[in-house]
């Protein structure tokens, strides 16, 4: 008799004890993962359309849940486009419009998600491309997150450096990293270590790789492999950053957490004009406002919560990450806490339908656009604004401004109480990128070809020692 009560107490300890275990906070609490790459275009993935990059572990990821095919980030270049995605909300609130830094950064009284996450509980990573500040109070360490294993500056080489800067160096929480090797495999290496590391504790990373962004760099072997490919720089940077999405992925699965890590994947713009990327259908590239600078391939996939093999298009933005994430973690938003994204998962769950957001807004200095329903405005500062129905007319080829008077005012309207609350630039970009970027956007609204793309080029250079040539005869 008290052989079998012992066992039975034994039993009933083994069964509660496991009972516990399972029915803990942090065991029903998702992992967080957002993927994101650089510069790549629109169909530059397989399930985005690409018949000639190989990106069959992405492609996998995109099956297993959702891809939005109206979504947006809220910026055309790379350093903009990340601060709003960090902070959830439009990143003109804080004056950080402009490309680059400024030498000021994300603005000290903001909050990221992972100084959320990291209040909650969570071991918070970030990874590689940082580009929202270089100063002390930038640094990932001091923006929320417990460990950044990564670089501060918006692009380096993809291999080693002998003496790099303090921006370029690869760093693990300040102290510089000498790798060997190639820069998107250390990354995808060290993303899978920190999920082992994170171990019964859940985890909000930030996986920024800065592929397919140039330097047009790609291992000896996988250049090899796409030795005839037409674009063989890109497909073989491409293959290799899709082998280290699936490392990542087939870690989640050996650890059985897979089917609870929400994973966002998406490009942090538009492809850019030289990189060989591509955009399909799409007028424009990166740095511009036609649909080839914002909009990008997004996949949110979370198997455990959120159905896959799903399409979506609603209107959608990366703003919406922040808020999204909140929700899956069942994080209360704290009330001080302004937020511009929408919460995605009653969408994509049925819940609710139509578009997330009515209207989205676009603004870098001389250049806007306000996107409302099916209809697209861009305007440039000091010449004019165009418009056009992306239903009908996703290539933004036919200006229908004229004859639909009241819906341009109705946009203008929007624009005008939106620009109210957002605050001036902070920093500018130099004059002459200024001056290309006004260029191709004057070129585009007129269905031209533009002269030149970038300060390098020979067009440029030209056109603008001309000038200075005719303002000097003048003296």
């Amino acid at each position: 008799m008290n052989r079998f009560f012992s066992l039975f107490l034994f039993s009933l300890i083994v069964s509660f004890g496991c009972k516990s275990k399972l029915e803990t906070p942090k065991d029903k609490l998702p992992n967080v993962i957002i993927i994101l790459v650089d510069d790549a275009g629109y169909v530059d993935f397989g399930f985005m359309g690409s018949k000639d990059l190989q990106t069959a572990n992405i492609d996998d990821l995109a099956k297993s849940g959702v891809i939005f095919t109206d979504a947006h980030v809220s910026a055309t270049v790379c350093a903009p486009s990340r601060a709003g995605l960090i902070t959830g909300k439009y990143q003109q609130r804080f004056g950080f419009e402009a490309n680059g830094t400024g030498g000021i950064g994300l603005s000290d009284d903001v909050t990221t998600i992972a100084d959320i996450f990291e209040n909650n509980g969570y071991n918070t990573y970030a990874l590689g491309k940082w580009h929202l500040g270089e100063e002390t109070s930038d640094h990932p360490n001091q923006r929320g997150f417990n460990e950044f294993y990564g670089f501060l500056a918006g692009s380096r080489s993809y291999f080693p450096l002998e003496n790099p800067s303090k921006e370029k160096m690869l760093q693990y929480n300040g102290e510089r990293v000498v790798f060997n090797g190639y820069m998107t495999d250390v990354l995808g290496d060290q993303s899978v270590k920190f999920v082992e590391d994170s171990k019964e504790k859940p985890f909000f990373m930030y996986l920024s790789y800065n592929a397919v962004h140039t330097p047009m760099h790609a291992k000896k072997e996988d250049l090899e492999k796409f030795k005839n490919h037409p674009r063989q720089k890109l497909a073989a940077m491409t293959w290799n950053l899709d082998n280290n999405v699936g490392k990542l992925l087939t870690k989640l699965e050996d650890l059985g957490i897979r089917e609870n890590t929400l994973i966002y994947f998406l490009s942090d713009n538009g492809g850019a004009h030289n990189n060989q990327s591509s955009t399909g259908a799409l007028k424009g590239w990166k740095g511009n406002k036609f649909e080839g600078g914002h909009r990008v391939p997004f996949v949110v996939s979370w198997p455990k919560m959120v159905k896959g093999n799903q399409k979506f298009a609603g209107l959608t933005s990366s703003l919406d990450i922040f808020t999204t994430s909140l929700s899956a973690a069942k994080i209360n938003k704290p009330k001080t806490l302004q937020l511009d994204g929408k919460d995605l998962l009653p969408y994509v769950n049925g819940e609710k339908q139509g578009n997330p957001h009515k209207t989205l807004f676009w603004r870098k200095l001389e250049e806007s656009a306000v996107r409302m329903g099916d209809f697209k405005m861009i305007t440039l500062e000091n010449y004019r604004a165009v418009m056009y129905n992306l239903n009908k007319d996703l290539g933004e080829i036919n200006d229908i401004s004229k004859q639909n008077k009241s819906q341009l005012d109705s946009m203008f309207s929007s624009y005008h109480i939106w620009q109210q609350e957002m605050k001036n630039p902070l920093w500018v970009e130099g004059k002459d990128w200024m001056n290309v970027t006004y260029h191709i956007h004057k070129k585009l609204m007129e269905n031209k070809r533009p002269d030149y793309k970038d300060i390098w080029s020979p067009a440029f250079k030209k056109k603008n020692r001309n000038i200075v040539k005719r303002k000097t005869s003048l003296l």
